[in-house]
């Protein structure tokens, strides 16, 4: 986890009296309830981040971790319907918010699940969204959590730049499809977060392929995977390739998208095992 003195020491504009006016220190609560912390982000709507960190936390729940959701994807929030959780229920506790759990007992907290209509509009600007993602970190219980992804809103904007700035990450996993024009903004959102000094993980190509159920022949509706294109150009690892699952919407709309296996996905909780990065 984040400790203050790592954070003064990665900071660009450290002078000897800073300290008191600092406003990224002031943003940072240190938990010691949240062991590891990875933000799922892309650089466009539309490639299936928010499906991607459902079955990459699930994955890695079936390990037999602790995992948790913060969906900062304040305005078009995606989670709950994902796995099943209704809103209008929030309760709280003495140590903060408590997160709804899903059947898997994955720990969830957005703001769709303070609203009775889930097609309840957010239209807020850009200080009060990252207002909402710093008391989801703050002043939720996430109790004893070996792993929380942060699923990001798509692009370079205010709520990324906050996720970035302030949470304690370990890392970020990027998520595009093979369009050019997805591959094109993806190397932007790259370039952000190497801006900012966070460690990328790698990158997932979601998308990539369909299987033909008559056949078994496989097609590229989008073009052929460019995973190994966007490999050279950005010198990151491809983690994963998903293809084009039918079962991934119909298990989303019902709300069971962590009953499914992914095996592509096994290899990102090896890796962050490996890493440590997973206790």
């Amino acid at each position: 986890m984040a400790k203050k003195e790592s954070i003064c020491d990665s900071c660009s504009s450290k002078t000897e009296n800073c300290e008191q006016s600092c406003e990224k220190l002031n943003m940072i609560k240190v938990r010691d309830d949240v062991k590891s912390v990875i933000a799922v982000m892309s650089g466009k709507g539309g490639v299936g981040k928010s499906t991607v960190t459902g079955l990459l936390a699930s994955t890695v729940a079936k390990k037999g971790y602790q995992v948790g959701i913060l969906d900062a994807d304040i305005t078009g929030p995606s989670i709950p319907r994902l796995v099943g959780l209704k809103g209008g229920k929030i309760t709280t506790s003495k140590n903060g918010i408590i997160p709804p759990r899903t059947a898997m007992g994955i720990k969830v907290m957005s703001l769709n699940l303070f609203f009775e209509q889930e097609d309840e509009a957010v239209i807020w600007r850009g200080p009060m969204l990252a207002g909402a993602v710093k008391q989801f970190w703050e002043d939720v219980d996430w109790g004893g959590l070996d792993y929380l992804f942060v699923d990001l809103p798509p692009g370079t904007g205010d709520v990324p730049l906050t996720v970035l700035q302030t949470l304690p990450l370990d890392g970020v996993i990027i998520v595009f499809s093979p369009q050019d024009l997805a591959i094109m903004i993806v190397k932007k959102a790259v370039k952000m977060v190497n801006t900012l000094g966070v460690p990328i993980i790698g990158l997932v190509e979601n998308m990539a392929y369909l299987e033909c159920p008559e056949c078994g022949e496989i097609i590229y509706p989008y073009g052929k995977p460019k995973g190994e294109q966007v490999k050279e150009d950005t010198g990151l690892p491809v983690l994963a390739t998903l293809p084009i699952q039918p079962a991934y919407t119909s298990f989303g709309d019902q709300g069971k998208l962590e009953m499914l296996e992914t095996p592509e996905l096994e290899q990102i909780t090896a890796i962050l095992e490996k890493s440590g990065s997973l206790h």
